[in-house]
């Protein structure tokens, strides 16, 4: 196995409250508990206070939040103590552009397009919109720009050697030509006087704004919706440089061992940019965060994978019951009185999200498309309203997150020509008033049959666009809308399909084994909508579809007593229950902040941008007298407590798949314990390592009865994280590339409950799944081993030839065998 690609890896969010010293200080737990790499969260400089470091305002230091350079010396000197590595998280598709924290923003701001940092960031200085030539639009205003001015908010001050303007904890320089006449007394006479604001102002190199225009008039590219995250021209040779320095100093110097690219789809180039990349961190392990669709296969570069959010969600749909997915579809349709169709569900979220959220970069597009349209002049003739509505239903069909054609070279693969023509087909069907020679022409030109410049670049700008479409109108919209089994409501998830046969599931491992054997496999990240083990215990309701609808109908008429006339609206009540179901026990201030979140991305009665203080106020009212409703309350520990074992089962039977089938396992920090997190900021709270620590340290000598009789505690998830690590330390060979991947058939009348493989000859997973309904009996189920004898790692015990599973899994749910021997 190359040096550098990773036994496991454990995930950790580094933040203000967890820096380098807290990270270095768990060193010798990490290495005890078995992993090879760290895998942090970024870490270079980020805006001030930023929880995550995902919104970097300077790529040339280390976080100082974080302990800046010391603090890192300290960390690598932890790592090198106890035989780790690490892996960091780089953000090369935008920058925070907050206040003076961005030396390269605040540069382009003083000087405008003269600035030798302009073309750094993904700016339109030439927009169809007169007022915002060569100027920059920054919607930050609480209020229209002139109330903002009547009010005297916007207030001129010197700062060190150089004048800005503040809005309250806003700050913008002011360039040099409009304030070289400013003498003594100048800002205060200014400053009591709005229409000199004003004229000071309309001479800077940018435009504030109220920032309900930002969606529509915004004329730089953004991370998503976050006005605050710019676009950067990483595509450019300079900016590449600049923005890669440090990562490059790192793993020249040995500190690094890999990067993990965040959302590589946000490149212009990702091919190109992957190649670059690749040339500085030459054998180091290099991964993309990369959600693929439906039957995508990651494109070919020069990667080792992705972090492997397709197989936290195969591996749940391997654990539904198929006699679930009827009737829990048709309790959710009677539950909130109507069906949903999801495809339809999600080309409206996807439409949502394009006229409201992402209506400039629509407006950009729909420009490049008239200048296109110019050039050919059987295409003149048509309005920019037919061709912005022939680019946003485009856009709402499109089945995937982007093609990756390269203009530049005429390349387009096969696949990629296949998915725009079959999104054009479905247009065709959905709409009929488009002309078919509008939508066969859009084909041609994203298929590279026309070629020029301006087509290129309307090719380039499309694919940056399909992704945060696809990303906020199907994850963060259509996901918080369609409740059937909250479960598979996950990123790189298809809720609408259900489960996963065990040949489909084997096969799909094969492949994997084949193509992409380090990629990474992971059941949890930073950006899960709920944790893995609350999918592992609602994945129970498959199970019982019969008494889930019992029990929420009862629910439902209990709480009558608390709803406020139709509110909250039966699909979010829905959801509430099955939060408390995956996620009990749960403190009111949780699913107060979870649900607040949940009803805002669903954007029906309430927005981030548009929120409803009448409807939030009824949802929160609701929530709170619900938990505050005894009878209730121990209704549901009941209901719970009749799945948790079940729950438990799945979790491990899910941890176990992540740590031994190919690729490179990656445990999110916490989870080496139950995970019963929900999404973000809940699942970035503080994790109680010193616990982890005693614990670890206790199971080495504990018989399996008392680790399952301590169940609460997490000693099982524990005992197995600990016990497969070490068996992937002991036999690598079982692991590497290349080694074989077999699957263990069972036989008997339980057969299709087992899940098992063999790795490299060496090593063989067997883990249940419906756990609860047949109530973990086996009857004559058994396996038969390879030649041998093969040791069980959790219980210590030998085992050949026939094995009953009833035996096997006596004590334990999930079994873990290495064989003896040479």
């Amino acid at each position: 196995m190359r040096r550098d690609i990773p036994r496991a890896t454990y995930r950790v969010q580094l933040n203000r409250d967890f820096k380098f010293q807290d990270l270095a200080a768990i060193g010798d737990y990490l290495a005890a508990l078995g992993v090879s790499h760290v895998y942090c969260s970024p870490y270079l400089q980020a805006a001030p206070n930023s929880s995550h470091g995902y919104d970097v305002s300077d790529h040339t230091r280390l976080n100082e939040d974080l302990g800046g350079e010391p603090g890192f010396r300290v960390l690598i000197t932890s790592l090198g103590r106890n035989g780790l590595e690490h892996i960091a998280d780089i953000v090369p598709n935008h920058m925070s552009i907050s206040g003076r924290s961005n030396p390269w923003w605040w540069d382009v701001l003083k000087h405008g397009r003269d600035s030798r940092y302009a073309h750094y960031f993904d700016i339109d200085w030439d927009p169809p919109d007169r007022p915002l030539k060569r100027k920059i639009l920054l919607p930050v205003l609480g209020d229209h720009y002139g109330r903002t001015l009547e009010k005297g908010e916007l207030e001129i001050a010197r700062e060190g050697n150089e004048y800005i303007v503040r809005y309250h904890e806003h700050l913008f320089p002011l360039n040099e030509e409009s304030t070289r006449d400013f003498g003594r007394g100048s800002i205060e006479r200014t400053n009591q006087d709005p229409n000199a604001v004003h004229q000071l102002l309309e001479r800077q190199h940018y435009r504030l704004a109220f920032w309900r225009i930002g969606d529509r008039e915004l004329n730089y590219r953004r991370f998503f919706d976050i006005k605050t995250l710019i676009g950067l021209r990483v595509e450019d040779p300079d900016v590449f440089d600049q923005v890669h320095a440090l990562p490059r100093e790192l793993v020249y110097s040995g500190i690094l061992a890999g990067l993990r690219v965040d959302h590589v789809d946000g490149l212009r180039d990702p091919t190109r940019y992957l190649k670059r990349l690749r040339s500085i961190i030459r054998d180091g392990y290099l991964i993309v965060e990369k959600i693929l669709g439906e039957n995508e296969a990651l494109p070919d570069w020069p990667v080792d994978g992705t972090t492997g959010y397709d197989f936290g969600a195969g591996v749940l749909r391997l654990l539904l019951h198929p006699d679930g997915e009827v009737p829990l579809t048709e309790t959710y349709a009677r539950f909130i009185g109507h069906p949903i169709e999801f495809d339809e569900l999600v080309r409206a979220a996807k439409l949502l999200v394009m006229r409201e959220i992402f209506a400039s970069d629509l407006k950009r597009l729909t420009e490049l498309f008239v200048d296109v349209c110019e050039a050919h002049l059987d295409f003149r003739d048509y309005t920019r309203w037919e061709l912005s509505e022939t680019l946003l239903e485009t856009i709402a069909a499109f089945p995937v997150y982007r093609t990756y054609a390269d203009p530049s070279a005429g390349a387009i693969s096969v696949r990629d020509v296949e998915v725009i023509e079959t999104t054009l087909q479905r247009v065709a069907e959905r709409r009929p008033d488009l002309d078919l020679e509008l939508l066969y022409f859009l084909r041609d030109v994203l298929t590279l049959r026309w070629r020029g410049a301006t087509e290129a670049e309307l090719v380039a700008r499309f694919q940056q666009t399909t992704g945060p479409a696809m990303a906020k109108g199907f994850e963060d919209t259509a996901l918080y809308n369609y409740n059937r089994l909250i479960a598979l409501n996950e990123v790189g998830s298809d809720p609408s399909r259900w489960t996963l046969g065990l040949e489909d599931f084997h096969a799909w491992n094969r492949a994997r084994n084949a193509s992409w054997p380090v990629g990474m496999v992971a059941t949890s990240t930073h950006d899960s909508k709920r944790g893995e083990d609350v999918r592992a215990r609602l994945a129970v309701l498959s199970e019982i579809p019969d008494q889930w609808e019992e029990t929420v109908r009862l629910w439902a008429t209990h709480n009558e007593q608390h709803r406020h006339g139709e509110l909250p609206d039966r699909n979010t009540e829905y959801h509430f229950y099955q939060t408390l179901v995956g996620a009990w026990p749960l403190s009111e201030d949780r699913v107060l902040e979870y649900m607040r979140k949940a009803i805002r991305e669903a954007k029906g009665r309430t927005s981030w941008t548009r929120p409803d203080s009448y409807y939030e106020a009824a949802v929160e009212q609701f929530v709170t007298d619900v938990l505050a409703d005894s009878d209730f309350l121990n209704d549901v520990e009941s209901f719970v407590a009749a799945l948790q074992e079940a729950g438990r089962v799945n979790a491990l039977t899910q941890c176990l798949l992540r740590l031994t089938a190919p690729g490179m396992p990656d445990i999110y920090q916490g989870s080496e314990l139950w995970n019963l997190n929900l999404v973000d900021p809940d699942n970035r709270r503080p994790v109680d390592f010193d616990r982890r620590r005693r614990l670890l340290a206790e199971i080495a000598s504990l018989p399996l009865p008392i680790v399952w009789s301590r169940s609460d505690e997490g000693l099982p998830k524990l005992l197995v994280t600990h016990r497969a690590l070490a068996v992937r330390r002991d036999h690598p060979g079982a692991f590497a590339p290349g080694a074989t991947y077999e699957p263990v058939v069972a036989t008997g009348p339980h057969a299709d409950r087992m899940i098992g493989f063999e790795r490299g000859g060496r090593v063989i997973t067997i883990a249940p799944r419906w756990h609860l309904r047949s109530g973990g009996v086996w009857d004559d189920t058994s396996i038969r081993l390879p030649p041998g004898a093969w040791r069980e790692v959790f219980g210590g015990r030998l085992w050949s030839e026939d094995v009953a599973l009833g035996s096997l899994l006596g004590e334990f749910p999930v079994a873990l065998l290495v064989r003896t021997g040479s």
